[in-house]
């Protein structure tokens, strides 16, 4: 395919359309059950003012392994066996909407091994340059995570602890959150045991 097929694979203009419209006439209430039973979250592809700045971010930074480019200038990431997990596109745009301008995505999680992933990720992070924008533990899930943004600005979040459901259905209560702002006193005040 070449890049005018490609270009013309993806009708911009109605997607627009359809964006639109939803936004204005989405349902306020659903009709039957829903047949989707998602597996696992994918990937995701967002606008990026430089692919390659931002491509050495989730090269260097993040540890992904670039998989592919396409025709169109979007670059391709993975974390595991899947072709990608991440997707960079280039953006008309010359930054990313202010916050309070536009609706924007608060942040994507992405799961680390352990608390020793985020103390060291923490370290390079602040080694180079990169700030830091929360540490520590936020309440619901129970997780440690650590946030920082990407060339662009763009919120991620690293996270280990995840509470996990199971067929029970029970959560852990509120009164159990204990919520801090740094990994140390995430990690001095662990969350107590799953009896709820």
């Amino acid at each position: 395919m070449d890049n005018n097929s490609m270009d013309n694979s993806i009708d911009q203009e109605f997607r627009e359309k359809v964006s639109q419209s939803a936004q204005e006439n989405h349902p306020t209430k659903y009709v039957g059950e829903s047949p989707i039973k998602v597996n696992k979250l994918g990937h995701m592809v967002y606008e990026v003012t430089d692919v390659e700045r931002t491509a050495k971010f989730w090269r260097e930074v993040m540890g992904f392994e670039e998989t592919d480019r396409n025709a169109i200038g979007m670059v391709f990431f993975r974390c595991g066996a899947d072709h990608h997990a991440i997707g960079l596109k280039p953006s008309k745009a010359k930054s990313r909407a202010n916050v309070g301008d536009a609706l924007r995505v608060e942040h994507l999680a992405l799961e680390v091994e352990n608390t020793e992933v985020l103390f060291k990720t923490r370290d390079y992070l602040k080694e180079n340059g990169i700030p830091v924008v929360f540490e520590g533990r936020k309440g619901a899930g129970g997780n440690m995570g650590l946030h920082f943004c990407d060339p662009d600005g763009f919120e991620f979040e690293l996270y280990c602890g995840m509470d996990q459901i199971d067929d029970d259905g029970h959560l852990r209560p509120e009164g159990q959150f204990h919520r801090v702002n740094s990994l140390e006193d995430a990690l001095d005040n662990p969350l107590p045991s799953k009896k709820w």
